[in-house]
């Protein structure tokens, strides 16, 4: 928590006072970005453009909702206009169809199945849309309060109700099918090392 007269004085030009501020708050904001984005690098990057931007805009800042809740409003903001850039919608849209969890003799290993379900869940967030992911991780991962979220992204507390409701179907519905496709790619295997033994015997 930064103390109000730090804020205050970062927004009359105080270097050292905006330092205070960054190193309470960069990690954080990074979580923030990297959650929502699913991508370390861009999540750096972002990171630090949110920062430029506080420093640019830190004077703006009226006191009317806490200090945290302005700036976590502005790091999604700034995480969704990234979103709506073209190379980045098109880059979501991407999957790699070839990319399997770790097996052993076809099957996932209990070690290797809590990774896969973050895996699926990760990749099952990437497929969302940017307004559905956000309502999603604010809602769901860090606890937000609807009122909270409408007033961080700038909407109707119906409208994050509905985007809710919306992401956790298509979640539901993106890791039945990776679930469907894990058990898929583990049985064949099998029914094909059965085969070769059959055709060496014979």
């Amino acid at each position: 928590m930064v103390p109000e007269e730090t804020v205050r004085l970062a927004a009359a030009g105080d270097v050292r006072a905006f330092e205070d501020i960054y190193r309470a708050h960069h990690r954080r904001v990074y979580s923030v970005c990297l959650r929502m984005t699913r991508n370390v690098s861009e999540a750096e990057d972002l990171t630090q453009e949110v920062f430029v931007q506080l420093f640019r805009k830190l004077k703006t800042f009226r006191g009317e909702s806490a200090f945290s809740t302005w700036l976590h409003r502005m790091t999604v903001n700034a995480v969704l206009m990234h979103f709506r850039k073209p190379v980045v919608r098109l880059e979501q849209t991407i999957y790699d169809d070839e990319e399997q969890p770790a097996r052993w003799n076809g099957r996932l290993t209990a070690r290797t199945s809590s990774v896969v379900d973050r895996i699926s869940l990760d990749e099952a967030l990437a497929k969302l849309s940017p307004g559905y992911r956000a309502v999603f991780i604010l809602h769901d991962v860090e606890g937000y309060e609807h009122s909270q979220i409408g007033e961080m992204l700038g909407c109707a507390i119906g409208t994050s109700k509905s985007q809710l409701h919306k992401a956790r179907l298509k979640l539901r519905n993106l890791l039945r099918q990776r679930i469907s496709k894990n058990l898929r790619s583990s049985v064949e295997p099998e029914a094909t090392g059965l085969s070769l033994v059959g055709c060496h015997l014979g």
